[in-house]
């Protein structure tokens, strides 16, 4: 059977973000995401997550300056110092709370020297952290104009070129829908590169359902075909996150 889990930035806006961990334990999820969890106490965050008895699947790198129009560095020319930086700030919190993902974000860039600013970040945080499960997400440029890793294609190409045992591709379904139109196929192309997903439907990011793509039987094909990574719900819910999670049992 998949193993479902809920990014708590997203899910149980209802309470507050470290009572989340609790809610997302009585509903029955495997895991929780925490995409910045930067601000909050760890102490109490990594206590809520032993007390449930409930893993932390992926927190994201720092998010800078995101009012001001950053999302992440790692593919920003003349910002090395401040990625790694940023990135030792994300791995310590990583280890500290055992979250099994990182995701390193790209940040707005484009061209050649973008590229070659991401390889070099990549491989550079790949080294610092062997043992630290890393993954890079196309994300559509509708929802972030100007980031730079907006293609799986791209995602592929960074991945195979690297060849780092620890660094992965992030699935979303989301963003797989309004970046190519064809979630399955995106998948049967990429996802064996993959080591986490994370769904909703489009156009409006909310509870992951048959249309346009069918959900249900993605997860599925995913259980059919050996998938053994979590699948994240990332998604604004229509009304109360309980009210909504019947995508689970599915």
């Amino acid at each position: 059977m998949p193993r479902f889990a809920a990014n708590l930035t997203f899910l149980f806006n209802e309470f507050p973000p470290i009572e989340r961990i609790e809610q997302a334990s009585k509903a029955g999820l495997d895991a929780v995401e925490i995409l910045f969890p930067y601000d909050l106490d760890a102490n109490r965050l990594s206590s809520e997550l032993g007390d449930y008895n409930i893993p932390l699947a992926l927190i994201n790198t720092p998010p800078t300056f995101w009012s001001s129009g950053q999302r992440g560095l790692a593919a920003v020319p003349g910002q090395q110092e401040s990625f790694r930086r940023d990135f030792t700030r994300a791995l310590k919190l990583a280890q500290n709370l055992s979250a099994q993902h990182i995701h390193v974000m790209s940040g707005i860039a484009n061209g050649p020297k973008a590229t070659d600013t991401f390889l070099k970040n990549l491989e550079w945080a790949c080294e610092q952290a062997p043992d630290q499960s890393l993954t890079i997400e196309p994300i559509n440029p509708t929802d972030m104009p100007g980031y730079f890793l907006s293609s799986f294609d791209q995602a592929a190409k960074i991945i195979t070129t690297l060849k780092a045992r620890n660094l992965a591709l992030q699935f979303d379904t989301y963003h797989a829908q309004i970046i190519t139109g064809d979630v399955q196929k995106t998948w049967n192309q990429h996802g064996h590169l993959a080591a986490h997903i994370q769904v909703a439907s489009t156009p409006n990011r909310d509870e992951p359902s048959t249309d346009p793509f069918d959900h249900p039987a993605f997860f599925h094909h995913l259980d059919k075909t050996g998938y053994t990574g979590l699948i994240s719900g990332e998604y604004h819910p229509k009304t109360r996150t309980i009210d909504g999670l019947n995508w689970l049992n599915t």
